[in-house]
C-alpha cells in the first residue's frame, strides 16, 4: 500500500512541472505523463533512476521501467525495450553496490543508528526493516540476494546484510544481476502489454486522470493522519 501511494505521489510532478507539458494543457494527466516520458527518458536517466531505486533512497522502479518500456514499444521510438532492461539492470547493480559497500565499510552499529535517525526515516528506513532484511539473509544465505530482489519490502535492503556479512562481491554481483534482470523484465513486460492497450487508455484517459488525482488526495490525507497519530503516540 505504501509503495502504491508513493508511486502516485512521485508520478505527479512529471505532469505538472515539466516545461514540455505546460503547452499541452488540454491533455489529461496520463497523456501529459506519457509525453514527458517520451521527451525525457533515455538510457542515462534509466540507469541513474534505477541506481537510486536500488539504493536506500525510496524511489520505486515501477515508475521507471514500465513507462520506459511503454515508450520503447512505440513504432520509431528512440528507446529499445531490451536496452531498457539492460540499463535498468545496470542501474540496479550500481545502487545495490552502494548499499553493499556502505554496510561493509560502516558496519552494523552505524547502519542501524542511521536507520533510526531522522534522515533514515525520511528514506523510509528503520532498524526493524534492516533487521528483517538481515534475518531474511541469514535464513536463506547468499541466494537471498537473488530471491530478495523479487520480494517487496526486501528488494532494496537485501544488499545491506550482504555487506554486513562481507559476502563475496563476485557472488553478490552475480545474484543481484540475475534477480534485477528478472524483476526489470517483468516490469518491462507490463509496459509492453500496456502499450497494446494504448487506444483504450487514451479513450478513458480523462476518467483515469480523475482516479489518479483522487488517489493522490487520499494518499496525502493518509500520510498526514499517520503522521499525526504517530506524533500522539
Amino acid at each position: 500500500m505504501k509503495k502504491i501511494l508513493l508511486i502516485i505521489l512521485l508520478a505527479l510532478p512529471f505532469s505538472i512541472f515539466s516545461q514540455e507539458l505546460t503547452a499541452k494543457d488540454s491533455l489529461s494527466v496520463i497523456q501529459k505523463v506519457e509525453y514527458w516520458y517520451d521527451a525525457n527518458m533515455n538510457y542515462t536517466n534509466i540507469t541513474a533512476l534505477m541506481a537510486i531505486e536500488s539504493s536506500f533512497i525510496p524511489f520505486p522502479s515501477e515508475i521507471v521501467i514500465p513507462p520506459a518500456a511503454y515508450v520503447a514499444s512505440k513504432p520509431g521510438s528512440h528507446l529499445n525495450i531490451f536496452l531498457v532492461i539492460v540499463f535498468g539492470t545496470l542501474g540496479a547493480i550500481i545502487g545495490a553496490l552502494i548499499n553493499y559497500l556502505l554496510a561493509l565499510w560502516l558496519g552494523r552499529p552505524i547502519i542501524y543508528k542511521f536507520a533510526d535517525s531522522k534522515l533514515g526515516h525520511l528514506c523510509l528506513l528503520s532498524s526493524e526493516k534492516i533487521k528483517r532484511a538481515e534475518n531474511y539473509f541469514n535464513d536463506h544465505g547468499k541466494v537471498s540476494t537473488f530471491i530478495g530482489r523479487l520480494v517487496p519490502g526486501i528488494r532494496q535492503l537485501i544488499s545491506i546484510p550482504a555487506g554486513l556479512a562481507k559476502m563475496n562481491i563476485g557472488s553478490f554481483i552475480l545474484y543481484t544481476t540475475l534477480g534485477a534482470s528478472i524483476w526489470n523484465s517483468t516490469l518491462a513486460l507490463i509496459g509492453y502489454l500496456a502499450h497494446g492497450q494504448a487506444d483504450l487508455i487514451n479513450t478513458y484517459s480523462h476518467e483515469l486522470s480523475l482516479i489518479v488525482l483522487t488517489l493522490i488526495g487520499l494518499a496525502t490525507i493518509w500520510f498526514v493522519v499517520k503522521k499525526v497519530l504517530k506524533g500522539r503516540k
